[in-house]
């Protein structure tokens, strides 16, 4: 008997570890506004909306399944996602838990790309990422 319990707890086990992998494998982080293509007027408004994971602002550490938006302006994804994102005119950190935040931009065209991160401002990797590109007028 104890070998059948024991049986039917590993495999409720193994099963319990593939739904929740299953569960973070649709972690997605979307620009909702302003839409791909887009011409608009700066400032420029831009919001995200997340599935399978949830905003939360930085000062409650670093959480699973959790963090905050980045916004990468006209650069390329951090080459090493285990580094924190760095803090500059291009790299707006949104650490307070907002999911909307306007943009100064120039005229001309810009790539906006939201990147989510956990509290302490590190990327999670598989990297979950959104971008649209815009021209301001």
């Amino acid at each position: 008997m104890k070998n059948i319990s024991m049986k039917w707890f590993v495999l409720v086990v193994i099963l319990s570890a593939f739904s929740t992998s299953a569960v973070y494998a649709n972690e997605s982080v979307k620009i909702i506004a302003p839409p791909n293509g887009a011409k608009v007027s700066s400032p420029v408004k831009v919001c995200m909306e997340v599935h399978g994971v949830e905003v939360e602002p930085a000062k409650k550490g670093v959480n699973a399944g959790k963090g905050h938006h980045h916004l990468l302006i006209d650069v390329d994804l951090p080459k090493d996602l285990n580094q924190k994102i760095g803090k500059d005119a291009n790299h707006i950190h949104m650490g307070d838990g907002s999911t909307c935040k306007e943009l100064k931009l120039g005229s001309g065209k810009h790539v906006i790309r939201a990147l989510f991160a956990n509290g302490g401002h590190v990327p999670y990797n598989p990297v979950i990422t959104s971008k649209v590109t815009v021209t301001v007028k």
